[in-house]
């Protein structure tokens, strides 16, 4: 069956500098079998399926990697959003509510960019010094070049390590990485420089921009003082990419990521 199809490269305005997103519009009667399958043939990072609301939101989105299905992540909200809403979809609301495993997670409209309410983290506080010191190694770097570290789980699990600068984030280069890890650093060309690495089939893999990352490291960033909202971070410099973060705090306390979204393919895949 045709359905329609959309690749989006997300937080970026600049076409091929940021991170894409594969996104299948109305997959409703898609299996979960079919679903991981597309997802490994696509090869991204994610790839995203929107499925009719049953909770309240304007549009259900299932979200996987090309191994398996993710409750939340934060570039494939955006992009999907920026394809629902490309597509004709209509929010009953002022901002979007997308439904996931996460739960609902609002979207808003915010200065020609498209930004999600940070979800609430599955798992924070310091990190266990051994867990630091495999951080450390994985990284091949000194423990005492790690400023600190923190738990910065809002679903896909990240640790997060703060070095002292961009110039040291930029310069690592890790050995295998056995979970999900970011490093973030001040300074660089916007406030702060991040990086993400995963592993993926038995090698280390470093993805180009993350918003799931960014929402979780802004929330301790935020929280400790040693950032002020807003602010811009840039990620995947060290991979040609310019991907840049917008980062906001409301009234509310609510921390707002946002970034562009350019759509690239548009067309019909058979699913």
């Amino acid at each position: 069956m045709a359905r329609a199809f959309k690749q989006v490269d997300v937080f970026t305005t600049r076409p091929y500098y940021g991170n894409p997103v594969a996104v299948v519009l109305d997959a409703d009667g898609v299996s979960t079998e079919a679903m991981q399958r597309f997802a490994q043939w696509t090869n991204l990072s994610e790839t995203t399926f929107v499925l009719p609301p049953t909770e309240g939101g304007d549009y259900r989105v299932r979200i996987f990697t090309p191994t398996q299905e993710l409750p939340f992540a934060g570039h494939p909200t955006l992009g999907t959003c920026h394809a629902w809403l490309e597509a004709g979809g209509v929010p009953a609301g002022e901002d979007v509510l997308q439904e996931c495993g996460a739960g609902l997670v609002r979207v808003r409209r915010d200065e020609g960019r498209l930004a999600f309410a940070a979800p609430p983290l599955i798992r924070s506080g310091p990190v266990e010094e051994a867990d630091v010191r495999h951080a450390a190694d994985v990284l091949r770097i000194a423990r005492e070049d790690i400023v600190d570290a923190q738990w910065a789980d809002n679903g896909p699990g990240w640790m997060a390590v703060l070095l002292s600068s961009a110039e040291a984030v930029l310069a690592l280069e890790p050995g295998f990485v056995d979970f999900d890890l970011g490093v973030v650093g001040p300074g660089g060309a916007e406030d702060w420089e991040l990086r993400a690495f995963f592993p993926l089939n038995g090698a280390t893999v470093e993805d180009p921009v993350t918003g799931s990352l960014n929402a979780s490291v802004a929330e301790w960033l935020l929280a400790t003082g040693r950032a002020s909202a807003p602010y811009v971070a840039c990620q995947g410099t060290a991979l040609g990419r310019a991907g840049r973060i917008h980062v906001s705090r409301d009234d509310e306390g609510v921390v707002w990521v946002g970034g562009g979204a350019v759509t690239l393919i548009s067309g019909e895949v058979a699913l």
